[in-house]
């Protein structure tokens, strides 16, 4: 699933994100949403989150939503 709709992120779940110095290469940067920085319901780049380790960046995938 990808990042773009706001709806299906939320806190605690983990994520895939592209940090803004990597967004070049693409490079992809795993962790736990702890925070939504983006207020719109969709977003063409990506969800801006923060990850629990202080790390901002856009979801580029979601990798497991909690729902297992």
């Amino acid at each position: 699933m990808n990042g773009q709709n706001r709806a299906d992120i939320r806190a605690g779940i983990k994520v895939a994100i592209v940090l803004k110095q990597d967004q070049r290469t693409g490079k992809t940067t795993v962790g736990i949403v702890k925070d939504l920085l983006t207020s719109s319901k969709f977003h063409p780049h990506g969800i801006k989150v923060r990850l629990t380790d202080g790390q901002v960046g856009r979801v580029q995938e979601i990798l497991d939503d909690g729902t297992k």
